[in-house]
């Protein structure tokens, strides 16, 4: 679903965020990306969603090139950020609205999809309300109810747990694996290593914009911990 080969990103100044990375997300996997803080985490996430552009390599999606093809690719997939920056002059519905509209959602099933949704992260009574109004959390909630209202085979998502309420982050935890059940991909940042060892059947680690360790969890964990991998990989503890 998602092959990312030999991917170098290298910013003004010469500093090199990643550097000739290559990891295959398959349909039906829940992969974390691991590593700290300027690892080079959101610039391969935002080279997946044809945000930023690379210097080298190749990134597709569903078989097709993020370059040639980014507008077939992004009808696949949904990018979750690290922060819900949104247009504060709409409302809830309003926003949702217009998601639905880019995506070609068609007006039953986006009210289905809506009411479902809303209902499951208990925003309904706040989507008549501007966004301006709204709390970190509350946002989170509406780009993730945003995020899924195409259903899309790809999720992409940058620290997707962080603002979230324990229910609503175990919520968005069912509904990914539902996901994936159905037959999508999941690739997503995080740094709660303990939701990523028990969500999460694959995962990698990046160190300094390269690959360090990637493979199962079970191949990564040997037993242990995925902390203890982690630390060992990145920190040399």
């Amino acid at each position: 679903m998602l092959e990312i080969k030999n991917l170098t990103k290298t910013y003004h100044g010469g500093k090199t965020a990643v550097s000739n990375l290559s990891l295959h997300i398959q349909s039906g996997d829940i992969y974390a990306f691991i590593g700290h803080n300027g690892a080079g985490k959101t610039t391969t996430i935002k080279c997946i969603a044809g945000i930023q552009k690379f210097d080298a390599g190749e990134i597709r999606i569903d078989g097709m090139s993020i370059l040639e093809k980014p507008v077939q690719c992004k009808a696949k997939m949904a990018y979750i950020p690290d922060n819900p920056d949104i247009y504060e002059y709409l409302t809830g519905i309003q926003y949702l609205n217009f998601i639905a509209d880019v995506f070609g959602v068609s007006a039953e099933e986006r009210v289905k999809r809506i009411r479902e949704e809303a209902a499951d992260f208990e925003i309904t009574e706040a989507l008549g309300d501007l966004i301006s109004s709204y709390s970190h959390g509350m946002r989170q909630k509406l780009v993730i109810i945003g995020a899924l209202i195409h259903w899309p085979k790809l999720l992409i998502l940058d620290e997707p747990f962080v603002g979230l309420d324990p229910k609503a982050a175990l919520t968005l935890k069912n509904k990914m694996r539902k996901m994936c059940g159905e037959g999508a991909a999941i690739f997503f940042s995080t740094h709660v290593l303990e939701v990523a060892e028990k969500l999460c059947n694959k995962a990698a680690i990046i160190k300094d914009g390269r690959l360090v360790a990637g493979g199962t969890m079970e191949e990564l964990t040997r037993g242990e911990s995925l902390e203890s991998l982690f630390m060992e990989v990145v920190s040399g503890v």
